[in-house]
């Protein structure tokens, strides 16, 4: 196997060298300059001011987050606008409708809780209640004293509309609070001759044939009217005890625990009540069963009757001759 011959390196001639010589001398100051623009870089650096140095974090207890204090809401500021001021006009020659549009607003809130009419009826009662229904409607509306006063005005009709005219041309009823309409309705409806009226009607109340319920309710109406004659709890008992039959009243006041709240009376009238009405519904039932069997005696009965009859009438001719021989010989033996 024969090797090959090594190749010894040549020499590169002198003008190549020169060349490499000058390559080297070039890159070195291209180097060199470099390095003088990255130490002008470090000098400007150094001149501009220094930052505060970042202390290193201090190990300490998490900070305790507090809630805010809640911020009560603003209230909302109504402006009141009377009925005759002036209402200023717009550029384009219309009226500005600022409070028409606020009350068209108020009374279809109003109208979509059907809130019951109220058409002047004199019985105080009925005024009575009209006037709890509409407070329960109002206070859930949750309005101002104006609006209360504006959407119970809405309510009424017939006689009850031509009264509020009234007050209407006598006070300013926009700035009436609702305190002030209940005194108004109250001096219009429940007058002292309406009340002494119903002051009778509450003392000689009885129950009659009402039941327990209806009767309470017709005593709690009445007393409505008439609260200086049931001021405490104890008369107020003492006057239903008073109003309920004789039957009902004794065994709610059977026993030595007698009922001193309105509330445990009412509860003890409402079960004798009901054990009143099963003895009478018992009682009913026995009477009907008697009646039954007596009218089915009394079908049965003529039957009977006609055989007797026909029993009577084949016996009798032989009966009637013993009778006749009889009388004849008391008669010759007399005579």
């Amino acid at each position: 196997m024969v090797r090959p011959r090594r190749t010894i390196p040549v020499n590169p001639p002198v003008s190549d060298l020169a060349t490499v010589v000058a390559n080297l001398q070039r890159q070195l100051l291209e180097q060199q300059q470099e390095t003088n623009k990255l130490r002008d870089q470090i000098a400007q650096l150094n001149q501009r001011p220094q930052v505060d140095e970042i202390p290193p974090p201090v190990h300490q207890a998490p900070p305790v987050y507090q809630v805010p204090p809640v911020v009560p809401p603003v209230p909302e500021v109504r402006q009141e606008i009377p009925r005759n001021a002036e209402v200023p006009m717009a550029q384009v020659g219309e009226q500005v409708n600022v409070q028409p549009v606020r009350e068209d607003l108020l009374y279809e809130r109003f109208k979509r809780m059907k809130a019951p009419e109220f058409e002047g009826l004199t019985d105080p009662v009925a005024a009575d209640n009209w006037l709890i229904d509409i407070q329960v409607i109002l206070d859930f509306m949750r309005l101002t004293e104006q609006e209360k006063v504006l959407c119970a005005s809405f309510a009424l009709k017939k006689d009850a509309r031509y009264w509020w005219t009234t007050v209407q041309m006598r006070r300013d009823v926009m700035a009436m609070s609702w305190q002030d309409f209940i005194t108004e309705f109250r001096a219009m409806y429940y007058n002292a001759e309406i009340l002494a009226v119903q002051q009778d009607e509450f003392t000689s109340l009885q129950q009659g044939s009402m039941t327990v319920m209806e009767a309470v309710q017709k005593f709690e109406q009445l007393a409505r009217m008439c609260p200086e004659l049931v001021q405490t709890e104890k008369e107020n008992v003492r006057r239903m005890m008073k109003m309920f039959r004789t039957d009902i009243a004794k065994q709610v006041s059977a026993g030595d625990n007698l009922p001193t709240l309105v509330s445990d009376c009412v509860s003890r009238a409402i079960r004798a009540e009901y054990w009143i009405n099963r003895d009478k519904e018992a009682r009913a039932q026995i009477f009907k069963a008697r009646k039954e069997e007596k009218a089915v005696v009394k079908q049965t009965q003529p039957r009977q009757n006609t055989e007797s009859n026909q029993k009577g009438q084949t016996s009798n001719p032989n009966q009637n001759a013993k009778q006749f021989r009889r009388n004849k010989r008391k008669g010759n033996f007399t005579g």
